[in-house]
């Protein structure tokens, strides 16, 4: 290859090669070299060598390869205060969803602690904060309430069924629940992990994704609807509860609660007016101002004096107990009831947390393994189910927080926010109205509000995309969220078949709007396809390049064929040319031999041609009597009379 630069421009000239030159520049191996017999293979997997050892252990314990690189000078001080961020924002959304997963807010608060301590180690991503998120918690609260529901746990006196409530069983039985099923998922998330099968996310589409988060806000919208108007609607379960639940709300709305609903408006109020100052005031403020912490410590006071006059009092988060749970084993009983809501916890939860891990490994220039998160996320989920946590992913507004607040590696300073909160600081928020919490919860949930502008966008850029989005949206509302999902799958997988069916065929110079346009090749035609041929599409790809192309392909084809049978059959015609031709010239040098060896005295008159030495005697003997041929020319095979 050669290049000249001329006029400020390079001219690059390369040899054109034909096949057999191509085979013999890139010098392509056999498939016995490229493909090792299943033997090596397993002999070299069984191999253990310190190299190979080394590799193993720094890939399932990521935290050895940058610990030992960790500079307290230079990251030191930014991840002491992003996790001092990060900790303060874990205590409001922990205890807050919490609620949404129909559980007492303190297992919010270990949630935030045990998995976050697991990811330290395993994790691969620097920059995603592990505890509570919206879309898991109301996935867990839809399994805590269909397996423990409040009709269960009524107080029976004698007879007679009284209005009363045993919120002490129904509550530990709830969190036995969401542990077995945080446990079983997170099993799921490992041997997922272990059998190399990260792939499995992109299987989950960004409009999949989106639109299936967008769907769950609903569901969390309407189930924090009676702690917002302090009213207590029916719980329903399975297709269609999101419509049930609404419409006995809308019934009970004449019975609102008054102070409940004020302390629902002004939390909102000064959440939604402090969020708009938070991001005004960014880029001067070193870190945010924690209005969440603000505002629940705030509901706290107030709601504390409020309790010294009967006719304002709320209801209110309850007792915290003081100190961490000691861990227990689940109820092994349960897998098989919850196995379905098991594995669509483990694909969502995987799905956000690889690509909010991708997204902030590729702004700042590292590597996230997809297999590796599986297993973290896997194992932050089982031995947090052991602790009472239910299922854990990242969280976007905690991760940009832990980013933009300079946040360099997985510190421990956040779990120590929390820590200290569960062992010293618990009690203290005993008197938080439940209202505040669904405050909070409904101003988060405004990104995912925002979510529905993909419709536009979706409109202008792929139809396909925005059918799966409007499928994905509307089976999640209708068929609640684990058969919201497995219906979304399967559309979405069905698109991809569709696609390959009816792809884009384009020719070079017929492609308004791009570069390629009106820009010919001379005696080339290049026709393009958006779809991977195989079997499935290959007819109708040939229909196209004979439409696109003016070709008739069939022909073309038969054409080809019978050149190449002409050609054999000249090849053929050739080569039988080749050895009559060699044969009469042997003839002639033996002959020339034979008349300067002195065998033949008499003029020239006829020539034969004879199989062997043997037959030209023969001959010989009976035109002209015994003829003396010598035995040391075997290779006669002409001879005159």
């Amino acid at each position: 290859m050669d290049s000249t630069r001329k006029f400020g421009k390079y001219r690059v000239e390369r040899e054109v090669l034909d096949e057999q030159r191509l085979e013999e520049v890139t010098q392509r191996k056999t498939y016995a070299d490229t493909h090792p017999s299943l033997t090596e293979r397993l002999k070299d997997s069984l191999r253990c060598t310190l190299p190979k050892l080394k590799r193993s252990v720094m890939s399932s314990l990521p935290v050895l390869y940058w610990l030992p690189k960790y500079s307290v000078w230079d990251y030191g001080m930014p991840d002491l205060i992003s996790g001092i961020s990060v900790g303060i924002m874990h205590l409001p959304q922990g205890m807050a969803y919490a609620l949404l997963a129909s559980l007492p807010p303190v297992f919010g608060l270990y949630t935030s602690l045990y998995p976050a301590l697991i990811y330290i180690f395993f994790g691969t991503s620097r920059h995603i904060s592990i505890g509570t998120f919206t879309v898991l918690s109301i996935m867990v609260g839809s399994v805590t309430e269909r397996l423990a529901p409040d009709m269960d746990f009524l107080k029976r006196n004698g007879t007679n069924i009284t209005a009363e409530l045993d919120i002490t069983a129904r509550d530990s039985y709830r969190v036995q629940v969401a542990a077995a099923t945080t446990v079983l998922g997170g099993l799921i998330q490992v041997v997922l992990g272990l059998v190399k099968f990260g792939f499995v996310g992109t299987y989950l589409s960004e409009p999949l994704v989106r639109a299936y988060t967008t769907a769950a806000a609903a569901h969390a919208v309407v189930a924090q609807l009676k702690y917002i108007f302090g009213v207590s609607p029916t719980r329903f379960s399975g297709s269609l509860s999101l419509v049930y639940t609404l419409k006995d709300v809308c019934s009970l709305l004449p019975h609102t609660h008054l102070p409940t609903l004020v302390a629902s408006a002004v939390s909102m109020v000064f959440l939604i007016a402090a969020k708009e100052l938070n991001s005004f005031l960014s880029p001067k403020l070193p870190v945010p101002i924690p209005v969440e912490l603000i505002t629940i410590v705030a509901g706290t006071l107030i709601s504390s004096f409020g309790h010294l006059n009967s006719n304002f009092t709320i209801a209110v988060v309850g007792e915290i107990p003081s100190g961490l749970s000691s861990p227990s084993v689940p109820d092994v009983s349960l897998f098989g009831e919850v196995i379905g809501d098991a594995f669509a916890l483990a694909i969502v939860g995987y799905a956000i947390s690889i690509s909010l891990g991708k997204t902030f490994a590729l702004k700042h220039g590292y590597k996230v393994d997809s297999n590796q998160e599986l297993v973290a996320l896997g194992l932050s989920n089982t031995v947090g189910g052991f602790f009472q946590c239910y299922s854990v992913c990242p969280s976007m507004s905690r991760s940009l927080i832990q980013e933009t607040t300079g946040g360099k590696t997985q510190v421990m300073a956040s779990a120590l926010i929390v820590l200290i909160t569960i062992l010293k600081l618990g009690p203290l928020f005993q008197e938080l109205p439940k209202a505040v919490l669904a405050a909070i919860v409904f101003v988060n949930l405004k990104g995912m509000f925002k979510q529905y502008s993909d419709i536009v966008t979706l409109w202008k850029s792929s139809k396909i995309d925005l059918m799966v989005w409007l499928v994905t949206w509307m089976s999640t509302l209708l068929f609640n969220l684990d058969l919201g999902l497995a219906a979304s799958i399967t559309f979405a997988l069905l698109t991809v078949i569709f696609r390959t069916q009816l792809p884009t065929y384009s020719v070079l110079g017929n492609v308004p709007g791009t570069e390629l346009y009106a820009r010919e090749i001379p005696g080339v035609t290049i026709f393009r396809s958006s779809a991977t041929v195989y079997f499935a599409n290959a007819e109708l790809y040939l229909e196209a390049l004979k439409e696109k192309s003016g070709l008739d392909i069939s022909k073309m084809i038969i054409y080809k064929r019978r050149q190449e049978a002409k050609q054999k059959r000249r090849e053929r015609r050739a080569e039988r040319r080749a050895k009559r031709q060699a044969k009469r010239e042997v003839m002639s040098s033996v002959v020339e031999q034979l008349e300067l060896g002195g065998f033949f005295t008499e003029s020239i008159t006829k020539r034969r041609l004879f199989a062997s030495v043997h037959d030209a005697v023969l001959y010989c003997q009976n035109h002209r009597g015994a003829t003396s041929i010598p035995r040391s020319e075997p290779s006669v095979v002409s001879i005159c009379s």
